[in-house]
């Protein structure tokens, strides 16, 4: 999927996207369509299916855009990088997406049953936890994802669980104020975290799977194309071995971690996390399984991208649709090694 010619809301890029099935079986990605002045929205596309492989989308018009006070600031606005997953036992899609708002990037998360109407959440309300000696809240945070069945929190009552990653550096907020860490972090760099919403209090209230709790981290950054930060990247998907985590590895130099980089280097790894405890990780990637290589990876509004956020079956076959470069959207079959 490439920017439409003469279509506003794709005026700076088409990337990203989030997916899933209508009630029909019909599968739509849900891509974040980036118009003039780095204004997101998420969009509905349907997949054009051609011998059983993906080849192109017919636009379905947008289903979430940043029309909530808090997603909007005054010289800014967006709502972006949906990540979408079917929870079966909720029987709703879990939208997590970042609210480009007055305090700069939240996470926040919205649910539908069709893809198409979105009741929105709200912003994550991540529970004060005393032993990281800090305030989740305080931080920005991007990269969020459902797991998409319950699994055991840490005290093994089965619970909805969320990836995300939070951002340490407060500068951009108050210039000076620096890095803030909590307890028992000593490495900087931002990685992936893992929180927990019980399963019994989102039964009683939808709105409590906005407000995760026992916050623990799963995996910090530990090979060169990795270097500079790690995030989350498609819903885990269950295999024989675990849960198989989808990441993305930044390399490169970042000067301002809020503008459009243009000195990184976007690959993407995997992790299997257990499915008895997902905080921990049973097998990781030393090298990555995708690096920009085509022209669209490598050139665009952040040159050198790829970054997995979905993958679909189709036909027996996994399929990871990725950002290219933060401009165009690709594709590419997830196969199994023998």
């Amino acid at each position: 999927m490439s920017p439409l010619a003469g279509e506003a809301n794709e005026a700076e890029g088409v990337l990203n996207p989030a997916s899933g099935r209508t009630p029909d079986g019909t599968l739509h990605l849900l891509p974040r369509l980036v118009a003039e002045g780095n204004v997101s929205r998420v969009g509905l596309a349907e997949v054009v299916i051609e011998d059983g492989v993906p080849t192109g989308v017919e636009r379905r018009g947008v289903v979430l855009a940043p029309d909530a006070g808090w997603e909007r600031g005054k010289n800014n606005a967006g709502v972006e990088d949906p990540r979408t997953t079917w929870i079966e036992a909720l029987g709703l899609h879990v939208m997590s997406y970042v609210a480009y708002g007055p305090l700069g990037p939240k996470p926040a998360l919205a649910v539908s049953k069709d893809l198409v109407t979105w009741e929105r959440l709200g912003p994550i309300q991540f529970a004060y936890q005393a032993d990281l000696d800090t305030d989740l809240n305080l931080f920005p945070n991007k990269d969020v994802v459902h797991f998409p069945e319950p699994v055991p929190g840490p005290d093994g009552e089965p619970c909805f669980a969320m990836l995300h990653r939070p951002m340490w550096d407060l500068g951009w907020f108050r210039p000076g104020e620096g890095v803030h860490l909590p307890a028992g972090v000593t490495d900087e760099r931002p990685g992936i975290w893992i929180s927990y919403v019980p399963v019994a209090e989102v039964e009683k209230d939808l709105g409590a799977l906005a407000r995760p709790r026992d916050h623990r981290l799963v995996a910090l950054s530990e090979h060169p194309w990795e270097e500079l930060k790690i995030g989350a990247g498609p819903a885990p998907i269950r295999v024989e071995e675990g849960w198989l985590l989808i990441h993305h590895g930044v390399s490169g130099t970042i000067d301002d971690p809020f503008a459009q980089q243009q000195k990184v280097s976007y690959a993407a790894g995997a992790m299997i996390l257990d499915p008895q405890d997902p905080a921990r990780i049973l097998a990781r990637t030393d090298e990555p399984l995708m690096e920009p290589e085509t022209e669209e990876e490598r050139s665009g509004t952040v040159p050198n991208v790829v970054f997995p956020t979905a993958i679909e079956e189709i036909d027996g076959v996994r399929y990871v649709f990725y950002g290219m470069a933060d401009a165009h959207i690709g594709v590419a079959r997830l196969d199994r090694a023998e």
